[in-house]
């Protein structure tokens, strides 16, 4: 069987897109440059903010991600991965308008967590607050059996802050800095009682490290790159 060609609907942001693709690389199980993949990638971050969508009834994303999944459909791709949790929010009417299938980040983690951790019950998300007041995640989650527990007002308003500063080319903070505040938060959610936290926005593990945590984190990232070379028909390399 032929190998299927992944197309990427990125550029939200930019910089998990890249990490996206690095990852990809890293974890394709492959000898030699023809060993490896072939990715499509639509970078594409003027992209109308999801979570100004979501909550603040901001223009849709929806149709300049149609014109991205329908560009990568017309150069070949077989099917596309998403690298932003908040764009699942619109992934059903996304499905409605293209041809390609979609391989989902959330349903991607659900099944890893199930699979890696099969005693886990409780699980901490950090997320945009678009994501959060969206539920979708929450929702896939406890399909899977685990109960999901998200910051609270304040902490919230720093996870916003850690993701935004991430984006910002500009911003005053050091990645360091910007960690403090996201394993912070992760912190009081893990005496709360979670077993485990979801890195549930693509720039957060930029700055979040699991090994610095009590628990183990998930690097959204790193699950859908290794659905992603499945679903390609590569071999995932650990």
């Amino acid at each position: 069987m032929r190998e299927k060609v992944i197309g990427v609907l990125g550029g939200m942001g930019p910089e998990a897109t890249v990490n996206f693709f690095s990852e990809l690389v890293t974890h394709t199980l492959a000898r030699k440059d023809q060993e490896h993949l072939r990715v499509l990638i639509d970078s594409n971050p003027k992209i109308p903010d999801r979570t100004l969508a979501i909550s603040h009834g901001g223009e849709s994303p929806v149709p300049a991600m149609v014109v991205s999944a329908s560009a990568l459909e017309r150069a070949g791709a077989d099917f596309i991965v998403i690298p932003c949790v908040s764009a699942h929010f619109f992934v059903e009417e996304l499905r409605r308008d293209i041809n390609l299938p979609i391989l989902s980040i959330v349903q991607a983690v659900a099944e890893h967590i199930k699979t890696s951790h099969p005693d886990m019950k409780k699980i901490g998300l950090l997320a945009t607050s678009g994501t959060i007041q969206g539920g979708f995640f929450q929702e896939k989650l406890s399909r899977a059996g685990l109960e999901t527990l998200t910051p609270g007002a304040d902490d919230q308003l720093l996870v916003m802050s850690a993701i935004y500063d991430v984006k910002d080319a500009q911003c005053r903070r050091t990645r360091e800095e910007i960690a403090e505040d996201v394993r912070a938060v992760a912190g009081r959610l893990v005496e709360r009682g979670v077993q485990g936290i979801v890195a549930g926005c693509t720039e957060l593990p930029l700055v979040l490290e699991s090994g610095k945590l009590p628990v183990p984190a998930f690097d959204l990232l790193l699950i859908l790159a290794k659905a992603a070379i499945v679903a390609a028909g590569g071999e995932f390399l650990p």
